[in-house]
């Protein structure tokens, strides 16, 4: 959704920033993201690490490579013209939605300003490494918006009751 309301084309930083906050505006609403990714922390502020990695990975996953292209040379991504057409219903209306008003407020921004700006005035990052990542972990994600021990802890418990209802309701491959 995020490539389609840029025009089908977007540098990829911007898009995994997009994504960032995506989730982490999900957690703060429902105590759930939306990607279901693992978030790190990066020179250029936080990431949706598999989904980076998806990216940047040589080999794209054939479900990736079938729709968004790999990083051009000037490192954008872009929907694939030649592919089926997408779908967002795997989306709640919710999400959507919530993905339209983070692209609505986020998406005019330049990346650098984005990341300079915004992403690293986020609580939860921290600056690794040169050349690292970190982990941030969802518990950090709510601590920095303020949520409560307790909140934080009932929120961590239904992710993990989620996580394990899907292992078990999922049809073996």
């Amino acid at each position: 959704m995020f490539l389609r309301l840029r025009g089908g084309r977007m540098h990829y930083i911007k898009l995994i920033k997009l994504l960032y906050l995506l989730d982490r505006e999900a957690l703060d609403r429902w105590g759930i993201p939306v990607t279901t990714d693992h978030f790190a922390s990066m020179e250029h502020g936080p990431i949706v690490s598999r989904i980076f990695n998806l990216i940047t990975d040589d080999k794209p996953t054939p479900v990736w490579g079938r729709y968004i292209s790999a990083p051009l040379g000037d490192h954008e991504v872009e929907l694939l013209k030649d592919s089926l057409p997408i779908s967002t219903d795997r989306l709640s209306a919710a999400e959507e939605s919530l993905v339209r008003e983070i692209f609505k407020e986020f998406g005019h921004r330049d990346r650098w300003d984005l990341i300079d700006n915004h992403m690293h005035k986020l609580p939860e990052w921290k600056e690794p490494p040169q050349g690292s990542s970190t982990p941030i972990y969802i518990r950090q994600i709510l601590s920095a918006l303020g949520r409560s021990d307790d909140d934080i802890r009932a929120t961590l418990r239904e992710l993990r009751t989620e996580t394990v209802a899907q292992q078990i309701l999922s049809p073996a491959i």
